[in-house]
């Protein structure tokens, strides 16, 4: 019968646990206004990555800067009147020093208003700091680096700090989580290997097999959720070349161990008998004989095998279906598993 076959060889085989995972931005933040005031300029793009201080929406600044004027004429008024107060109570004090009439009531209500002027300057400040500040919220600038979605406001629009829509939102994708969750049973061998050694994270393509990018395990949950009973996890990417964008599945594949001078063989080797999974192994004499196997974990279409193989053995991987123990088959090729 003809066959295809590969000839097994001995390796460090991964151990991975896989699952389907989200992929999440880092940080997402809603830009919103913290000053009312017209929208007189929009500096974004949308879908454009920025940096955090750059400045997005520009507000009508000349409400805020008559306000600021206002507010140091204040201070200058109340300075004058405080220095003058200061005059006062010196020549007061010079007087009661020199034995004159003066009531002490007069002294005391100069003391009194030199108190009340240095505390309303010192509210005029607070108020010209303050106004000063809704100046500065006039800029609204980016608060983390990230990438611009859609815009939410145009030029001309009146906007209140109690809006709740913004002006955009703003996700970081550099780096980037990835969550997912892992059956319970696998807590205690997540949480030994995590205290061992750095837990590795792959983020595979689904569709394609290929992978996107490499992280690392971050988070394992402070509680198993008991409506599903699994454990919430998180790993951390850097997604340097944003393979990874928010909101995208993915399969999630941690890497446990490496298991060491392992037999690999390709997964459509194993079949399943009644005695569990088998393959078929050629003999010297081109012979199919059935071997009983204990697959291990697999990866990349790999599988290993804990028990029942050795190197350097061949195996079928095509053309089962059509053999029986000692069939004499024909190999119409012969690979090496990488």
């Amino acid at each position: 019968m003809p066959v295809r076959v590969v000839s097994t060889v001995r390796r460090d085989a991964p151990a991975y646990l896989s699952t389907i995972a989200t992929v999440q931005a880092f940080n997402t933040v809603v830009v919103r206004p913290r000053v009312d005031g017209q929208i007189s300029r929009v500096n974004f793009v949308e879908g454009a990555q920025v940096k955090r201080g750059d400045p997005l929406v520009e507000l009508d600044r000349r409400p805020f800067e008559a306000q600021l004027r206002a507010a140091l004429a204040q201070k200058v008024r109340d300075n004058a009147q405080l220095e003058n107060a200061n005059r006062d109570l010196r020549r007061y004090e010079s007087l009661i020093k020199l034995n004159s009439p003066l009531a002490a009531q007069t002294l005391d209500a100069t003391r009194s208003q030199v108190a009340q002027l240095t505390a309303a300057l010192a509210v005029d400040d607070a108020q010209v700091d303050q106004v000063r500040l809704q100046l500065d919220y006039a800029t609204i600038t980016a608060p983390i680096d990230g990438r611009a979605g859609a815009r939410l406001v145009d030029v001309g629009n009146v906007v209140h700090a109690s809006d709740v829509t913004g002006f955009v939102v703003l996700t970081q994708v550099h780096p980037v989580a990835v969550s997912f969750s892992l059956p319970q049973g696998e807590l205690q061998n997540l949480r030994a290997q995590q205290s061992r050694h750095a837990l590795h994270v792959l983020a595979i393509d689904p569709a394609s097999e290929q992978q996107l990018d490499a992280g690392e395990l971050t988070l394992i949950d402070n509680q198993i959720d008991a409506a599903t009973g699994t454990i919430h996890c998180k790993a951390v990417f850097p997604n340097a070349r944003e393979a990874l964008w928010p909101g995208q599945f993915v399969t999630a594949r941690v890497l446990m161990e490496n298991l060491p001078d392992t037999v690999t063989i390709p997964v459509s080797a194993i079949q399943s008998g009644s005695r569990g999974p088998f393959v078929y192994v050629v003999d010297a004499d081109r012979r199919a004989e059935i071997r009983d196997v204990q697959p291990g974990p697999t990866f990349q279409g790999e599988a290993a095998i804990v028990h029942g193989l050795n190197g350097g053995e061949t195996v079928v991987v095509e053309g089962q279906f059509q053999l029986e123990p000692h069939t004499l088959v024909e190999p119409t090729n012969v690979a090496v598993t990488q």
